[in-house]
């Protein structure tokens, strides 16, 4: 599993138009990690905490930027 896997996942569930719809990516998601080895799942964790951290970086950021032009309006 690449890390571009993750984003792939990411915004299918933001554009997902029902809770079921969400649901389903998640289970999809859910069976990808159930079909790895341990060794693959220790991988999997690993990469899926660098995107959550990178993800959250980049929504602080932007969620400080607006703040910040806010506060000078």
């Amino acid at each position: 599993m690449t890390q571009d896997d993750f984003r792939k996942y990411h915004y299918k569930s933001i554009n997902a138009a029902t809770n079921a719809e969400r649901a389903a990516i998640n289970q999809e998601l859910k069976d990808v990690y159930t079909s790895l080895s341990d060794a693959e799942k220790e991988e999997f964790n690993h990469q899926l905490q660098a995107f959550l951290a990178r993800e959250m970086g980049t929504l602080k950021a932007n969620y400080e930027s607006v703040k910040g032009g806010l506060g000078e309006n």
